[in-house]
């Protein structure tokens, strides 16, 4: 068995997207995916499947959720391996100070975390950005409301990306061992 990440952009922000965190999880079983956890309210989960294509369980949990909630939302996938990597090589992790301020932007094609680069010219000092291979790191030292790449990047340039704090995402990271967090 695989374990894998979901990260949905745009549940249960303002009045839009709704989506039960309790009904999430009764989807993803649905679908036969197991060990199934929910993170937050934000469209967060782990699970387990036989099935080791990320890109696959993206597209069904995607279809399923169109068809049960009418939501028509991007939804990332990651695997265990490829999650750890984006923890792994995040260059800001030993010196973002507040895990809450510091922005992690995922994305299923590796195309649309480059196309990020554009966020480059709205970054001041002392923020900081860096694209990795999986991930961009954004560090909002001053607060993600003063900072102007992060109002983009949760903005219309970000549409194809889905981006968590650095404290959920370690979050989710302990969570991939089934039976911890």
């Amino acid at each position: 068995m695989s374990r894998f990440v979901v990260l949905l952009r745009g549940v249960n922000v303002g009045k839009g997207n709704r989506l039960p965190m309790a009904g999430f999880r009764v989807l993803l079983e649905s679908l036969g995916l197991e060990q199934v956890r929910t993170l937050l309210n934000s469209g967060n989960a782990v699970f387990s499947s036989r099935t080791r294509s990320a890109v696959v369980h993206a597209k069904s949990i995607h279809t399923a959720l169109h068809a049960e909630y009418g939501l028509d939302i991007r939804v990332v996938v990651l695997s265990a391996r490829e999650f750890s990597q984006v923890v792994e090589q995040n260059p800001l992790a030993g010196i973002a100070a507040d895990h809450s301020r510091h922005l992690v932007a995922f994305s299923q094609e590796s195309m649309a975390i480059q196309g990020l680069s554009v966020l480059a010219p709205l970054v001041r000092p002392p923020e900081r950005f860096c694209i990795g291979s999986h991930a961009a790191y954004l560090d909002c030292t001053g607060g993600i409301l003063e900072c102007k790449a992060a109002s983009a990047l949760l903005g219309k340039l970000g549409r194809s990306v889905t981006t968590r704090n650095w404290a959920t995402v370690l979050k989710l990271k302990e969570l991939l061992t089934p039976g911890e967090g």
